[in-house]
């Protein structure tokens, strides 16, 4: 039986995980080596437009990978022609692409990898493999979910995150700044960690979200955004009733220097991503998104006063 009495835990309302009926499991890209171990796929073709860390199974495992490049749209330049035993991993990038994911499903069906770690309220497609990051969209250190039809043969332990946590509470504590290098260090806790299963803590916080709330606040937030600035950005990703945007995609000619603008004034936008200035070439397409887009935030901790904050703040930057 279970424990009763003694000293409190930490108090979390017990609800139910949004992707429940997955595969629960540690990182995305631990995600990914589970679908390399258990299809063998001989070659993975791979956007450039991705982090680095979507490397560490291939490297791990010593399996083949193939770059493809991305257009203005986020989509494939050219099709890829795979052979038996190849498959194509997508991005659904900012969890606003999920009409061309499934016409890259219909097109390539199994042989089809979709990367959802920035669409995490995008619905798997029945029979393609698909994993999920928890930590891009809700307060946790760790933790992906994979919708995968195939059992990997080995005997999985289960993840421990209470070591990881402490950024999380330090930043409510203390300031985004002054856990800024805990976060970052975490962070790097995760490469070449063996796959393991989705810890109990992390569970249990992903069981006490209010998931509908969370998706009306990204949602509303986003059209504010879009709004406003429909007209000035130069990458155009529109807000279907199904998607849950991860962030703002901004694409800007001074991209750079907006960015730092924001950071003087407490704005975090992140970068996705540096890797890609090593991988690519300055006149690439996504050499330029690494460069000029601005990924604004509009999570469920913000509100309409928030977005017009970062609104005036763009306005002032343009003057």
């Amino acid at each position: 039986m279970n424990p009763i009495g003694g000293y409190f835990e930490l108090e979390l309302p017990l609800c139910c995980e949004y992707h429940g009926k997955a595969i629960a499991l540690n990182t995305g890209r631990n995600s990914l080596e589970y679908i390399l171990r258990v299809r063998g796929y001989k070659r993975v073709y791979l956007p450039y437009y991705s982090c680095e860390v979507l490397l560490e199974p291939f490297k791990k495992l010593g399996a083949e990978y193939t770059f493809y490049h991305i257009n203005e749209c986020l989509e494939l330049e050219e099709d890829v022609e795979l052979k038996d035993g190849e498959a194509l991993l997508y991005i659904n990038y900012f969890g606003l692409k999920q009409d061309y994911v499934e016409t890259l499903a219909a097109e390539y069906g199994q042989q089809l990898i979709v990367d959802n770690t920035q669409a995490f309220y995008a619905h798997p497609i029945e029979g393609i493999d698909t994993f999920y990051s928890s930590r891009k969209y809700f307060g946790v250190a760790d933790g992906a979910y994979l919708y995968c039809n195939k059992s990997l043969e080995m005997e999985l332990e289960q993840d421990q995150s209470w070591e990881r946590m402490g950024y999380l509470l330090k930043r409510i504590d203390l300031s985004p700044e002054a856990a800024y290098a805990d976060f970052r260090a975490r962070s790097a806790d995760l490469h070449n960690n063996p796959i393991r299963t989705m810890s109990p803590l992390t569970h249990r916080i992903m069981a006490s979200i209010d998931y509908q709330q969370a998706a009306h606040r990204r949602r509303d937030n986003y059209r504010l955004l879009d709004e406003a600035l429909r007209g000035k950005n130069r990458i155009l990703l529109p807000l279907t009733e199904d998607y849950v945007p991860m962030v703002y995609p901004y694409l800007e000619y001074q991209g750079d220097a907006l960015r730092k603008h924001f950071i003087d004034h407490q704005v975090y936008c992140a970068r996705y991503w540096p890797n890609v200035f090593d991988w690519c070439n300055a006149t690439d397409n996504e050499h330029l998104l690494a460069k000029n887009l601005v990924c604004i935030p509009v999570d469920q901790r913000y509100g309409e006063n928030d977005m017009q904050e970062i609104l005036d703040l763009i306005a002032r930057f343009q003057k």
